[in-house]
C-alpha cells in the first residue's frame, strides 16, 4: 500500500489530533493559514475561532458576530479558560502580549487542561518567541513553500490573466526564460511568487532574461528585511583583477560542478563549498570575492556580521540562521563573509556568542545542500579558530600575497584604463619597479593622488606625477614590516598561493 504523502493539511491535523495545547505558526500568509485550519473543522470535529485585538473573538461560521467585549488579550484568554468549549482558537499577532506574566499564566492554565477540554491555541504571527514557561506545551508548524510544479502553475495562471486582460494575446516567452523565472521564484510563498510573476509579465507582456535581475532583487528584498544580508549589485570580472592566477584556474575548473548537477553517467563530484582567502590588506581579497560571482554569473551576497549581533541571548544565532536560509533560497549564489575573524574570533565578555555563531556557521556548512559558495576573507590569522581553517571545512585556503612586479604592472594598467588614461603612455615596468612592496589598493591610491596633484597644477597627468606620489607613499609592508613578514612565513607552509 502506498503511504499517504505528507501535506500541510495532513501535518497540521496530526498536531491538532495529538492534543498539542499551543501551536506556533510564523507566517505572513494569514489567510492561507486560516483557510487551512477551516478545512480541518470537519475532520477534527472542532470549531474554529479567530481573535484579533481590533475585532475580538469570533467563530468562523456564518451567523456568528465578533465578541468585541473579548478584544483585550486578558479578557479573551480568561473567556477561553472559563468557557471550556472545545475548539481551535487562532490568536492573531499575539506576540507583543507574551511579555505579560498574567497572559503567560493564563496560556499555561489553558494548556494544562487541554487534554480534557480539547482546546488548541494557535499563535499566528510573522514571528513568535514562546516564553520558557510554555515551551513544553508548544509545537511549531511551518507552511510548506510551493514546489517547482506549483510555481509553474502560478506563472501560467498569471500569464492567462494577462492574456484575458489583453484581448487574448499570448505572453511572449521562450522555454529557457520561463524555466529560469520559475527557478528564481523558488523559496517564496505562493503570494510572493504571484506578486513577482505579475510584475515580470505585466511590465511588458513577456518573460525574458531581462526580467530575471529585477526578480532576484525583489526576492532579495522580501527575504532580507532585517538588513543583515547585502545584495551586491556591482560584481567584477577577473580581467579587472591583477594576478591570482592559481585562484582563477582553481575556480574555472569548478565552475561547471557548482552550476550544474553532476551527470549520473560521469564521476560523482561534490559541489564546491567555498574558499578562505588570507592575506595582506589591500591585495584584492574582496575584489576576488566579487569576481567569483561575476565570472560564474550568480548573485553576490555579503553577510554583515556587524548587523548580525544582538544583545539578547540567542538572537544573534537566530539572525545568522535566518540569513543563511535566505542565502539558500537565493541560490545559486556566492556568499561573501568579509573579515570573518572579527565575527567569530571571540572576545572576553561576549558570553560565548562568538563560539555559538561559529558552531551555527560550521553546522550549516556541513549540512547545506543548496549551491551557496562561500568566499571568506581574513587578515589576522591569529584570531581564526582552528575549526574553520582545518581541511574539509573549506575546499581550499588561499594566501593573497603582495603582488609581484609583473602583477603590479598589470594593476597599474587596469586602474589607468578605469580613469580614461592610456597605459601605453606610461612606463609600466618602471612604475612596477618603483612600487616594490605596494598592495593593489596602494597602487590605485597612488594613481588617484597623482590625478589630484595634476589637476591642482592644471596639467595633464604624466609619469612624473605618478612617480612623485609613489615615492611619497609609505606602503603597509614598510609600516608593519614585522607583522606582514610573520604572516607570510606562516602562510608559506599552510596555504596555497593565490598567484
Amino acid at each position: 500500500m502506498t503511504p499517504k504523502p505528507m501535506t500541510d493539511s495532513h501535518d497540521l491535523e496530526l498536531l491538532i489530533r495529538s492534543r498539542i495545547p499551543i501551536i506556533v505558526i510564523e507566517s505572513g500568509e494569514e489567510r492561507r493559514v486560516i483557510g487551512l485550519l477551516k478545512s480541518l473543522e470537519a475532520s477534527t470535529g472542532l470549531p474554529l475561532y479567530v481573535w484579533s485585538v481590533t475585532e475580538g473573538l469570533r467563530r468562523l461560521e456564518e451567523g456568528f458576530s465578533p465578541q468585541r467585549h473579548n478584544a483585550k488579550p486578558q479578557d479573551v484568554l480568561g473567556h477561553i479558560k472559563a468557557s471550556g468549549h472545545a475548539g481551535i482558537y487562532v490568536l492573531l499577532d499575539f506576540h507583543p502580549y507574551l511579555d505579560e506574566p498574567v497572559h503567560v499564566r493564563l496560556l499555561k492554565d489553558i494548556a494544562l487542561v487541554a487534554e480534557q477540554s480539547r482546546q488548541t491555541l494557535v499563535l499566528l504571527s510573522h514571528r513568535v518567541s514562546a516564553p520558557p514557561e510554555l515551551k513544553s506545551f508548544t509545537a511549531r508548524f511551518a507552511l510548506e513553500l510551493p514546489d517547482r510544479a506549483a510555481l509553474r502553475r502560478i506563472v501560467m495562471d498569471v500569464a492567462e490573466e494577462w492574456a484575458g486582460a489583453n484581448n487574448g494575446r499570448r505572453v511572449r516567452a521562450d522555454a529557457q526564460s520561463f524555466q529560469l523565472l520559475v527557478q528564481n521564484l523558488m523559496g517564496l510563498s505562493a503570494r510572493e511568487a504571484r506578486r513577482l510573476a505579475t510584475k515580470a509579465i505585466y511590465d511588458d507582456g513577456a518573460i525574458t532574461h531581462d526580467d530575471l535581475p529585477a526578480v532576484m532583487r525583489a526576492k532579495y528584498d522580501l527575504l532580507n528585511q532585517e538588513g543583515i544580508l547585502h545584495y551586491e549589485y556591482d560584481t567584477e570580472q577577473f580581467s579587472n583583477v591583477g594576478g591570482l592566477r592559481h585562484l582563477k584556474d582553481w575556480l574555472e575548473q569548478r565552475r561547471q560542478a557548482f552550476l550544474e548537477p553532476a551527470s549520473e553517467d560521469g564521476p560523482q563530484l561534490d559541489r564546491p563549498k567555498g574558499v578562505l582567502l588570507l592575506g595582506v590588506q589591500g591585495c584584492g581579497k574582496s575584489l576576488a570575492a566579487k569576481a567569483v560571482a561575476g565570472v560564474w554569473g550568480v548573485a553576490l551576497l555579503r553577510l554583515d556580521f556587524g548587523s548580525l549581533y544582538n544583545k539578547y541571548h540567542g538572537e544573534t544565532e537566530r539572525n545568522l540562521r535566518e540569513s543563511l536560509h535566505a542565502a539558500e533560497v537565493l541560490a545559486p549564489c556566492v556568499l561573501w563573509v568579509d573579515e570573518i575573524e572579527k565575527a567569530i574570533g571571540g572576545e572576553e565578555g561576549d558570553g560565548g556568542t562568538a563560539r555559538r555563531v561559529l558552531g551555527t556557521l560550521l553546522t550549516w556548512m556541513a549540512e547545506k545542500q543548496a549551491p551557496v559558495f562561500i568566499v571568506a576573507t581574513a587578515n589576522d590569522i591569529e584570531s581564526l579558530p582552528p575549526e574553520l581553517v582545518r581541511k574539509g571545512r573549506m575546499d581550499e585556503v588561499f594566501f593573497v600575497d603582495l603582488p609581484k612586479a609583473e602583477v603590479r604592472a598589470h594593476i597599474f594598467a587596469i586602474h589607468l584604463k578605469k580613469r580614461g588614461l592610456a597605459p601605453d603612455d606610461f612606463d609600466l615596468a618602471r612604475l612596477a619597479q618603483l612600487s616594490e612592496g605596494f598592495s593593489g589598493a596602494e597602487i590605485e591610491q597612488s594613481i588617484v593622488s597623482a590625478l589630484y596633484a595634476a589637476q591642482a597644477q592644471d596639467e595633464p597627468m604624466g609619469v612624473g606625477h605618478l612617480e612623485a606620489e609613489i615615492r611619497r607613499t609609505r606602503p603597509l609592508s614598510t609600516l608593519m614590516a614585522e607583522r606582514i613578514a610573520a604572516l607570510r612565513a606562516w602562510a608559506g607552509e599552510r596555504t596555497v598561493a593565490a598567484d
